[in-house]
């Protein structure tokens, strides 16, 4: 009988590639996505003042909350907080898009508007694991990790799963971890406040020959062959791909290789170049690359509210120019570009003591927004609804296992079928839930 061992062998391609190998013909439906990107907006994007314009909150601001939900929020606040901006009528579909997006807004029409998103958590780490790997405890794979697993690499010279970051968010690696999956299929965390692609990838520029690297790699593989089914598998098989990374890597990263007014239109901003590089990826087969809009939760705006503007005049210009590139290119069909946080924020001001400036919001795990364009989702839509005031999501409520279940459908992936058995249970992203949001595909 042949071991899983020869087979990798036979094959000569390692895990990921076996996945390849096999994956149209395994995919449990029929592919519409090949590629994922997600635009992390880090830190707790505020509803309201973005993508769910509420006119009840105008009309009592600076009022506590008339009939209406009740709920708790993790930290205390006061009386109904208007939104500072204004929102526009975009697009043909006319849907309402907050000043502060206006370049996302001349492409609203690619996008479903989810506005009944909710969690369970109302605090960052919790709710920053549920979004990526579908539980709020720490240890479960990424999605990223399980697409790759999953599907394995379209370019065996690439990582199948790439994630951006000028830093690292809250909790760090944990939300780009493969756990007990094999570890090849960990995300590649590249920190893209560096601009020079030397110290974006550092030591991808080898020192030693191809040849020379070559010949360790094979005395590592014979070493590893003595020792059945060892642990050291995946290390090997990460350890192939950063050898053939040196190949490709260094182009693929390099965004200097763009005209200078492509680089302009997606501005010199950490997201606007993460933006740009993750297009480049994608190209080039990377299955899901994660782009982190910042260091630490930059859209955490507890105090004042208007830092959100600063915010969107950072990511606005490259979340625009991604939908428009890709849609020229004809990618826009097998990608999926979803935009978004770990949950959203309060319609009510925060007076607790812990803020200097009663002007922003607390977070809100009752109801906020997500924006998900391409491979396949319906464009020009919006789907479900919270209350009139923006607090809790009230119509077709949407939790993160069904976005990831609707995702993976999108991909060929039944998300009930894709497990893997650690510690004597059958484990998948979406945990025991989830369900198909068929009313947001084409």
């Amino acid at each position: 009988m042949m071991t899983r061992r020869d087979l990798l062998q036979t094959v000569g391609m390692g895990f990921g590639g076996c996945g390849l190998a096999s994956a149209a013909a395994t995919t449990h439906f029929p592919v519409k996505a090949k590629h994922i990107i997600f635009i992390f907006l880090n830190g707790g994007m505020s509803q309201v003042d973005t993508f769910d314009p509420k006119p009840m909150l105008q009309k009592y601001h600076g009022k506590p909350m008339p009939a209406g939900p009740n709920l708790r929020t993790e930290r205390k606040t006061g009386n109904l907080l208007g939104s500072p901006f204004q929102f526009n009528r975009c697009g043909k579909s006319g849907i309402e898009v907050s000043e502060i997006f206006p370049r996302v807004g001349a492409n609203i029409d690619e996008f479903a508007v989810i506005r009944s998103m909710y969690t369970d958590r109302p605090n960052h780490e919790p709710s920053l694991l549920i979004m990526n790997c579908g539980v709020p405890l720490p240890g479960k794979p990424s999605m990223g990790s399980w697409l790759s697993y999953g599907l394995g690499s379209m370019n065996r010279n690439l990582p199948s799963f790439v994630v951006l970051c000028p830093g690292v968010p809250v909790i760090g690696s944990q939300l780009w971890t493969s756990a007990f999956l094999p570890a090849v299929h960990q995300g590649v965390h590249l920190e893209t406040k560096e601009k020079d692609v030397r110290k974006l990838v550092p030591y991808i520029s080898p020192r030693r020959s191809a040849e020379e690297q070559r010949r360790q790699m094979d005395l590592l593989a014979s070493l590893n062959k003595l020792q059945p089914e060892s642990k050291f598998e995946s290390g090997v098989e990460s350890m192939e791909v950063a050898f053939r990374m040196q190949k490709e890597a260094p182009e693929v990263f390099d965004i200097t290789k763009e005209p200078e007014k492509v680089r302009e239109r997606y501005g010199d901003t950490a997201v606007g170049r993460g933006c740009l590089m993750a297009r480049r990826m994608v190209e080039k087969g990377v299955r899901m690359v994660q782009i982190y809009h910042g260091n630490g939760q930059p859209w955490d705006n507890h105090d004042d509210i208007q830092i959100h503007r600063t915010l969107a005049r950072e990511a606005d210009p490259g979340i625009a120019s991604l939908i428009e590139d890709l849609r020229d290119r004809d990618m826009l069909k097998e990608t999926i570009v979803l935009v978004g946080g770990e949950f959203g924020r309060t319609p009510s001001v925060e007076v607790s003591g812990l803020v200097t400036h009663q002007n922003g919001r607390d977070h809100n795990n009752h109801g906020y927004s997500m924006l998900v364009a391409g491979g396949g989702f319906k464009g020009g839509i919006t789907y479900g609804a919270t209350d009139d005031f923006g607090f809790k999501a009230v119509d077709k409520r949407v939790y993160a296992h069904d976005l990831q279940a609707t995702m993976l459908h999108q991909m060929g992936i039944d998300h009930t079928r894709l497990t893997y058995r650690y510690g004597g249970r059958d484990f998948r992203l979406t945990d025991v839930g989830g369900s198909v949001i068929n009313d947001l595909l084409a």
